[in-house]
């Protein structure tokens, strides 16, 4: 296999409306030989139009999990499904134009070891705050609220070295997935990309954002349909990360407090996530 050739690794449950167009536009894409559909319990026709995708093209291979094991472990078992050195984790509701996952490639070999991600706006052409990060500093939020805002924007240089990129679209070398261990199966949503990004930093790494690269991301597609589990999940995993990196650096009460802010947050972001759906 070419050193060039790229796995592309998609986690789908309930997407039907945009998996499609997702793999539609991943067998157009430059460079990619591996296309992998892991499938968490989808009972609304996905996986039909999964093996539609698998029966017309060689390089779609999908896994039909008969529970959901989060997301995380699903992208384990893409990545452990394929033998491509280049790993792609592509949203399902993610629309990769032609030559974005092949650039992301040239980026990381021209940075040396690099995780990389790409510029995301939604239909509008909005872009996504998550798509640029810091790390989150929890005990900092408890003095200053508006460090709780991760968002860092755009330098206007075309490779911009950040903290944390969007798990929506991360490119990186299997090497480098394979050295840290890919994600922590612990997290079942959210807070799981934030992690890897902070390991990969911690194993040497580079994490960087490509801004000339511009990627469509229809959000939260699979989210709609259970909003109160998703950011029950959300907040579980931001409390993971806390007590994973940071809560050894701290006094039981600041811990405490943490905990507390975490978890306060949660009943009014699930009202908004039930309004939204």
């Amino acid at each position: 296999m070419s050193d060039d050739g790229i796995a592309a690794i998609v986690v789908s449950h309930r997407s039907i409306d945009t998996i499609d167009a997702c793999l539609d536009h991943l067998r157009a894409a430059r460079d990619v030989v591996q296309i992998r559909v892991i499938d968490n319990r989808s009972d609304d026709g996905t996986m039909e139009r999964v093996q539609r995708h698998a029966a017309a093209d060689s390089r779609v291979h999908f896994v039909a999990n008969p529970d959901n094991p989060g997301f995380a472990v699903a992208c384990n078992q893409g990545a452990n499904n394929s033998d491509a050195p280049w790993l792609a984790f592509v949203n399902p509701d993610l629309m990769v134009p032609v030559d974005a996952l092949a650039r992301l490639r040239d980026d990381a070999r021209l940075l040396g070891e690099a995780l990389v991600g790409a510029d995301l706006v939604d239909e509008a052409g909005d872009h996504d705050p998550a798509a640029r990060r810091r790390d989150p500093d929890f005990a900092a939020m408890l003095r200053m609220p508006a460090m709780r805002n991760l968002a860092i924007p755009s330098d206007g240089e075309p490779l911009q070295r950040v903290a944390a990129i969007s798990g929506a679209l991360m490119l990186m070398p299997r090497t480098l997935f394979e050295r840290i261990g890919g994600f922590d199966p612990a997290y079942r949503l959210h807070a799981e990309d934030l992690d890897l990004c902070r390991r990969a930093h911690e194993a040497g790494a580079i994490v960087a954002i490509d801004n000339s690269v511009v990627v469509t991301h229809l959000r939260g597609v699979s989210s709609r349909s259970r909003p109160v589990f998703v950011e029950w999940h959300k907040h579980r995993g931001l409390w993971r990360y806390f007590r994973k990196f940071d809560a050894a650096h701290h006094r039981p009460l600041t811990r405490l407090a943490v905990f507390a802010m975490i978890w306060a947050r949660f009943p009014i972001a699930t009202l908004r996530a039930l309004a939204r759906s």
